[in-house]
């Protein structure tokens, strides 16, 4: 009997698993697949970009400041633009105006502080206004039965297009400087890059408007005071955005610095997160909300034990184990940390009777806590003693502060299984 057979019948099983979900919650996913081949790029080649025409790992690191200060404030603006614009139409926005910033980027006659800063504040918008509406969208389209399936299937596509992407545009700009493609203008390569980057934006925001999604019902989303299971939800907040200030940054930076250039950065992300992707969509499938504790923890000691090898090696091998345990940690934590993030706004939305945008809005801003400090205390570590000291041991810190979150989570679904969230 031919094992390939029944591939076929598998794939028909599930798409049509696919499509047992409503149509509003389908339509969501297909437009964050198509916009996820773009997020690669943004997170990592922008970065060696500035890395290769200023080989200033701080300038890169003051970029992503730049981005993520943009993004909460976006978020606010997001907040009051709702009152008058399709949630939609301002997703959209989000997502075009990544190629915008990328374009600005491009046309910079010199790498400066002034002008990454600039190009780091139009991609904090971008991020600001499609993150702030894919959040309230996936929140508003999914229930708690389904979203590990809903997150499973997205972050299982988003670490392919982390393989595929990466990949095919790290060796096509080691081939433009290897072969002489466009006269060896390296430029070049990243402006083509730039204008596909374009395109799938386009095609993202053209079908994220078959669908007719709901605005939040309620106008208010900016208070103060908050319940205590949001205050610890805000404290677990924190604790990502540290990490994720970080893994930004520190791939293009330590693969540009000890292994070598973008043709090696796409090929360590093309084979380090292959297995994850087929783990994710498992994951995504067969996992109850009672695993995400243990997913959650999984994905933390990874992360540790990969920066504990980036500190002890230093070297290029430290570095491609660090990546496999980056691409293993990022989607697994995800896949647990979102539902756990939405059911907990299940609850203190309809407890406090406020628009469940308010969390998401407020959330934001524990984010962001997070991720100043963990970029700050790169930069400090960078000026004031050194950058390699920066590159080895921060990331050691980092991760070893993520061990934290582990009873905070553990807690909080405590909490919520007890009150029924």
């Amino acid at each position: 009997m031919n094992p390939f057979n029944k591939i076929p019948g598998k794939v028909k099983n599930e798409y049509d698993v696919f499509l047992s979900h409503p149509r509003d919650m389908r339509v969501l996913l297909i437009t964050n697949i198509i916009y996820a081949m773009v997020l690669p790029v943004l997170d990592i080649f922008v970065g060696a970009y500035i890395m290769r025409g200023s080989r200033n790992p701080s300038l890169v690191a003051f970029y992503q400041l730049a981005v993520y200060t943009g993004i909460p404030v976006t978020f606010m603006i997001n907040g009051f633009l709702l009152k008058r614009f399709k949630i939609a139409n301002l997703y959209s926005l989000g997502m075009l105006m990544s190629g915008v910033s990328m374009i600005f980027m491009m046309t910079l006659s010199e790498i400066t502080m002034v002008g990454v800063g600039i190009a780091g504040l139009i991609m904090g918008i971008s991020f600001g206004f499609f993150w702030a509406n894919r959040d309230f969208l996936a929140l508003d389209t999914t229930n708690d039965a389904n979203r590990n399936y809903y997150f499973g299937l997205e972050t299982f596509f988003y670490t392919l297009t982390f393989i595929v992407v990466p990949f095919v545009i790290g060796w096509f700009i080691g081939l433009t400087d290897k072969l002489n493609w466009f006269g060896g203008n390296m430029n070049s390569a990243y402006h083509i890059v730039t204008a596909a980057v374009i395109l799938l934006t386009i095609l993202s925001s053209v079908v994220i408007h078959r669908e007719k999604f709901r605005n939040p019902k309620q106008k208010k989303f900016i208070y103060w005071k908050f319940s205590k299971e949001w205050n610890q939800m805000l404290g677990l907040a924190a604790l990502k955005g540290i990490a994720q200030g970080y893994l930004v940054t520190a791939p293009a930076m330590l693969i540009m610095t000890l292994v070598g250039d973008e043709d090696s950065l796409g090929t360590i992300q093309a084979i380090s997160g292959l297995v994850t992707a087929i783990i994710l969509y498992a994951l995504g499938r067969v996992a109850k909300p009672n695993h995400r504790i243990y997913i959650f923890a999984t994905g933390i000691i990874i992360f540790v034990a990969g920066t504990l090898a980036n500190a002890v090696l230093f070297s290029a091998a430290g570095v491609i184990i660090f990546m496999l345990g980056k691409v293993l940690f990022q989607p697994l934590h995800d896949i647990a940390y979102f539902p756990i993030q939405m059911k907990v706004i299940d609850f203190v939305s309809k407890k406090e009777n406020r628009s469940e945008f308010a969390y998401i809005f407020n959330h934001e801003f524990g984010l962001y806590i997070g991720r100043f400090f963990g970029l700050v205390l790169f930069m400090v570590l960078a000026k004031y003693v050194s950058i390699t000291f920066s590159l080895k041991y921060s990331l050691l810190i980092i991760a070893t502060i993520q061990l934290i979150a582990i009873p905070v989570a553990k807690n909080i679904i405590n909490r919520s299984n007890k009150n029924n969230i």
